[in-house]
């Protein structure tokens, strides 16, 4: 009885110094004011406890749902600036435990400072029966950036229905490697438009008042032979030009309230403690005034896997981790940063570097108005109509349907809902589950609309007769059941056929079921798997009459499909709408427009395929071995091209369009000028539809190499058949400088040639002008 009174009087202490009214409880005070007086009275221990991660699952049993009051009270003992909420369960259970588990800090701790409650978003919230919105290589292809913001926006509304406040989105890395896993998860292999699309997540989610983690700081995604979190390869000046762009934008320019550092190295540097990257450059140069946290496991990898350090030596680790730059510990590894005060009292690290990682934790809960509204969850009674609602639904569709690239079209396509009589729906992608990318919820493939529910939903009502056969598994090479397949391509006016690549799901990826893609599944061949190849070529023999689809993504490799398909249509890994989206293509309610993020090469050996080569960096005498068996040998390559296949930024629509000659506001400028681009595009076809005006500029001559071309800008403007519009960018001749070879940003002297397109192609190129900087 005497140890329950104690207790219950050390909770109403605590409880009457979280209610004391402090400086820093007053919002009218300025950010630094409110830091400074929050960290003078904080003591090391509850400084400490913002910079690891916590687990909701510390204190819910994700199984049961049982709550243990002990694993909430230790949890918070040491990790109490964030936990982590992405597990499958109900919605119930993540709405109760994550309110316990802040009102406890709020209500039951000496300062009271709440928690960032954190989960996955890369296409939506990690939550069953979410919105579930296509990848983002998917959703960046429709090149619009107020959709990419309106899916942010919906994502950031159902989290905070349930009190989830931040988001490990978005990803930014470069698409540049195609073998790489997790392509899927980026938006393109272009810095600028990288960047443009990272600013409007950031902006949708942190104008709705959900944080953003902008990840994984940075080069990440091009590692050696594909591997996942294998050593990337260049320097300085490649890290400055090539892959910090897409970071700035999307960090500096967003105010993006966190980063992500990243588990690989960087020319021998590990990232995760890369003192330069994540101080000099993001801290000092750039002034990011918000924290960055680790990877999950990160940490880790220094000693383990970098070989800083002996295996397991927890103070090496912090000691590299904490004084690079990293101010939150994620979970998933050692929890190091429980050394801190060893490190401390023996002089090896200093007491301003942990205030300073406090402080910027600090200035994140205080931007985001986490202080004053600690409790965002809705009530009950609405979270039906906050989270998957009705408008989330229509938004996914169209956001699909705008990202679908149509690839070939030898007249096929659009088909007639009110003539076609019969169409054969084929291939293991096309019914049984929904091919998602990684980053969904555990189950989620049994939940939405496949492209054959979506066909016979378009059709339904018209008569057609609409079959279905597999044909085979993705992921096998039996081909017992190419017979069915045949039989029904044979019998309809139309075959569907639909190949691909596949993820998993967060529970079934990291159990090492069988994928082609995700986190850590990496690929040694672009081409389509097991008998997926041969399902398409006998289906296409028995009717050539044949659209195929690659439901992917990344890139798919078979050039011979696009010589003998009536039509084919890329659709990176869909959304939960996916197959209306597809079949709104299919039957012309949507003319397609969407463009490739990525060029698709001829072959893996191809590549890298990516557009903004360095001048002088591909050279093309191609060769090719041709289906009838003919080679024809050339020098680059002897059997094939460095020339891809699909360029990036290309894509076909149901009608055409025309580009009349590009204008600049200006021809002779300065480093600092804003130079207006011109240009008048035409429906010159029957269809209403959508074009993405592209933007390229070339440095033309400068001190060191540059890349061939570079995208500065672009537009989707949509045309009635026969209408004409004026189309303009802003190009900041800012942002055309070089590090030269002194290291030193310079916009130099001389002639930049504007090119403007439908695709970044030679024959893409419609237009150019030149502007002299002087």
């Amino acid at each position: 009885m005497k140890l329950h009174v104690l207790a219950l009087l050390g909770a109403a202490s605590m409880a009457k110094a979280a209610n004391t009214t402090y400086p820093y409880k007053d919002a009218t005070l300025p950010i630094e004011e409110r830091i400074s007086n929050l960290l003078s009275l904080m003591t090391l221990e509850e400084k400490m406890a913002q910079m690891m991660q916590g687990d909701i699952s510390n204190w819910l049993n994700t199984t049961s749902g049982e709550f243990n009051r002990t694993g909430l009270v230790e949890n918070m003992k040491t990790k109490a600036g964030q936990f982590y909420v992405g597990y499958p369960i109900s919605w119930d259970w993540l709405q109760k435990e994550t309110e316990r588990g802040q009102r406890y800090l709020v209500e039951e701790t000496r300062l009271g400072i709440p928690a960032l409650t954190q989960t996955e978003g890369i296409h939506g919230f990690l939550l069953e029966n979410a919105t579930i919105f296509n990848s983002p290589i998917a959703y960046a292809c429709a090149w619009d950036t107020e959709l990419v913001y309106k899916l942010a926006a919906v994502v950031a509304k159902e989290s905070l229905a349930l009190g989830v406040n931040h988001m490990f989105a978005p990803v930014v890395d470069l698409a540049r490697e195609l073998r790489f896993g997790r392509v899927e998860e980026m938006f393109s292999e272009d810095p600028y438009l990288s960047g443009e699309l990272g600013y409007a997540f950031v902006k949708g989610l942190q104008d709705h008042g959900v944080a953003s983690t902008v990840k994984h700081f940075a080069a990440f995604g091009t590692p050696e032979g594909g591997l996942n979190t294998a050593p990337v390869h260049g320097g300085e000046r490649e890290m400055r030009r090539t892959y910090l762009p897409a970071f700035k934008r999307t960090i500096i320019d967003s105010d993006a309230w966190s980063v992500m550092s990243a588990y690989h190295s960087y020319d021998g540097i590990p990232a995760v403690a890369d003192y330069h990257l994540l101080t000099e450059i993001l801290q000092e140069e750039w002034g990011f005034k918000y924290h960055v946290m680790t990877d999950a496991g990160g940490t880790d990898r220094i000693c383990n896997d970098h070989g800083l350090c002996e295996r397991g030596d927890m103070e090496a680790i912090t000691q590299f981790a904490l004084g690079a730059g990293n101010h939150v510990e994620m979970g998933g590894g050692s929890f190091n940063y429980r050394t801190i005060p060893k490190l401390l009292e023996a002089g090896k690290i200093k007491q301003s570097l942990v205030d300073d990682s406090v402080s910027r934790i600090l200035r994140t809960k205080f931007a985001m108005g986490l202080f004053e509204n600690p409790f965002s969850a809705a009530p009950k009674d609405q979270w039906k109509k906050l989270i998957h609602s009705a408008e989330a639904i229509k938004l996914a569709r169209t956001i699909d349907a705008e990202s679908i690239i149509l690839l070939e079209n030898d007249g096929v396509l659009p088909l007639n809902k009110k003539k076609v009589k019969s169409i054969a729906v084929l291939g293991p992608m096309a019914d049984g589950f929904m091919n998602y990318g990684d980053y969904v919820v555990k189950g989620s493939m049994y939940r939405g609309v496949t492209p054959l529910a979506g066909i016979k939903s378009a059709l339904k009502g018209t008569g057609a007769k609409v079959t279905y056969a597999k044909g085979c598994e993705r992921w096998s090479n039996d081909q017992s059941g190419f017979a069915e397949a045949v039989a029904a391509a044979k019998a309809a006016e139309v075959a569907v056929v639909v190949v691909g690549t596949w993820s998993r799901d967060q529970f079934e990826l990291w159990r090492n079921f069988n994928a082609t893609t995700g986190e850590h599944i990496d690929v040694h061949s672009l081409n389509l798997v097991g008998a997926q190849a041969p399902l398409v070529r006998a289906v296409l023999e028995a009717n050539p009459n044949t659209i195929v689809v690659y439901s992917s993504g990344k890139p798919v490799t078979e050039a011979w499909i696009s010589d003998k398909a009536a039509a084919l249509v890329q659709q990176f890994y869909p959304s939960e709408e996916g197959g209306n989206a597809l079949a709104d293509v299919l039957f012309g309610s949507q003319n397609p427009s969407g463009k490739l993020t990525v060029s698709i090469p001829h072959d893996v050996g191809t590549t890298p395929s990516y557009y903004d080569f360095m001048k002088g960096g591909r050279y093309s005498s191609p060769g090719a071995a041709y289906e009838n068996g003919t080679l024809v040998f050339g020098q680059q390559y002897v059997l094939s091209s460095p020339i891809p296949l699909y360029p990036f930024g290309y894509g076909k629509s149901y009608t055409t369009f025309s580009l009349q000659n590009v204008t600049l506001s200006a021809t002779n400028v300065t480093a600092s000028s804003i130079v207006k681009a011109n240009v008048v595009i035409k429906n010159t076809g029957k269809l209403p539809g959508a074009e993405v005006v592209q933007f390229y500029v070339t440095d033309k001559i400068a001190s060191v190499t540059t890349p061939n071309m570079e995208l500065k800008g672009f537009k989707k403007v949509f045309l009635k058949a026969g209408e004409t519009k004026k189309v303009s960018v802003d190009i900041d001749v800012s942002t055309l400088g070089v590090w030269t070879v002194r290291s030193k940003y310079v916009v130099e002297d001389g002639e930049f040639i504007v090119k403007v397109g439908q695709d970044s192609s030679t024959t893409g190129i419609r237009s150019t002008a030149s502007f002299w900087v002087s």
